[in-house]
């Protein structure tokens, strides 16, 4: 893979719900677990997050324990994105099809995740004459067409479920015919080019005002507010300081944390790792401090962990230095603190 395909990801529900379907089919999950490096507990959430290689993996793997080369595509013909994602979920709370496309190219992201440059959405709707066609811009994605093809094969099969009329007229893809070319007329119940110029569907050009809701407005609003929690902390995941929490979580538990293990680990050097952070106008002391008091909280109003155990999972050398930086944080030692919280709590 390339370079700009390292920090991309899935969500769990999408690797879950593969999982689980190759499981259907005769896979033995064990083996897919293993040859995916996966582990029960990175699905439990489905809105957590998958590396995309992972993903990848999982799906090679699917594919020879199946024997199915097309099970990408039965896969999303079986299992609608509102059983995987909270994107399906909204799409279906949308009031017309160009709302819910709308929302697509808002929370897309959150089902799939590449590492690319700009901000523009992944999913555009363009006129052509009286045409109307809606592309699927990600470059990175044509390196594992799998999962593009998988998420037409939704936006074809999860709206056909309750529309009266054909909504996708003909489907356009930019890779080669695979050896199962029959799968996608079967599937899609229109023309599909192979080689194309472009990724995408064509669409009614009526279809923005037809009618979708099929939940109550209020699930839309509760179910958009959650997404806008998850892209938030995408977004996070994808900055220098993110990643470097990410990297020092890591290690935090195994003692103090050097600039140049968490540099080390993000492939680069202590000095590169101080000008991407100072480019965000914050330091590697200044993330370090912020997330061990963050975690600190978390540990201490939970009331799970001692104060000797929080102070070894945060990485302090003893429990004194670990008091002494939670009172420089809150003005109140460790123990003072918990009992607020559970006084507060009562």
């Amino acid at each position: 893979m390339v370079d700009r395909m390292d920090g991309a990801s899935v969500s769990a529900g999408l690797a879950a719900g593969l999982l689980s379907y190759a499981t259907g089919c005769g896979a033995a999950e064990n083996e897919l677990l293993n040859a995916s490096g996966l582990r029960p507990s990175d699905l439990a959430d489905p809105d957590a997050r998958v590396p995309l290689a992972s993903y990848i993996a999982l799906t090679r793997a699917a594919e020879t324990a199946t024997g199915d080369a097309a099970i990408s595509l039965h896969y999303a013909e079986d299992i609608g994105m509102s059983e995987v994602s909270v994107v399906g979920l909204i799409m279906e709370a949308s009031a017309t099809m160009g709302e819910a496309f709308m929302q697509l190219q808002r929370y897309g992201r959150l089902a799939a995740e590449f590492d690319e440059p700009g901000d523009a959405p992944h999913f555009m709707l363009r006129q052509s004459g009286a045409k109307l066609f809606m592309e699927d811009r990600r470059q990175s994605a044509s390196e594992f067409h799998q999962l593009r093809e998988a998420a037409f094969v939704r936006l074809v099969c999860g709206p056909r479920r309750f529309l009266k009329e054909p909504h996708v007229l003909s489907v356009h893809f930019t890779h080669a015919a695979p050896g199962y070319r029959d799968e996608y007329d079967r599937i899609f119940q229109c023309p599909v080019h192979f080689d194309a110029a472009v990724n995408a569907l064509e669409l009614h050009p009526e279809i923005a005002t037809w009618t979708v809701s099929r939940n109550p407005q209020y699930v839309f609003s509760l179910l958009t507010r959650h997404a806008d929690g998850l892209l938030s902390d995408l977004d996070a995941a994808r900055s220098w300081r993110g990643r470097t929490e990410k990297a020092i979580l890591i290690r935090l538990h195994q003692g103090e944390i050097s600039a140049d293990h968490i540099a080390a680990d993000l492939g680069f050097s202590r000095q590169t790792l101080f000008r991407k952070l100072k480019a965000e106008k914050t330091s590697f002391a200044v993330v370090l401090d912020a997330l061990r008091r963050r975690m600190a909280e978390n540990y201490l109003a939970a009331s799970r962990t001692s104060v000797n155990e929080t102070a070894y999972l945060l990485g302090f050398s003893d429990a004194a230095s670990f008091s002494r930086a939670f009172k420089r944080w809150t003005g109140l030692s460790p123990t003072a603190f918990r009992d607020a919280q559970r006084m507060s709590g009562d």
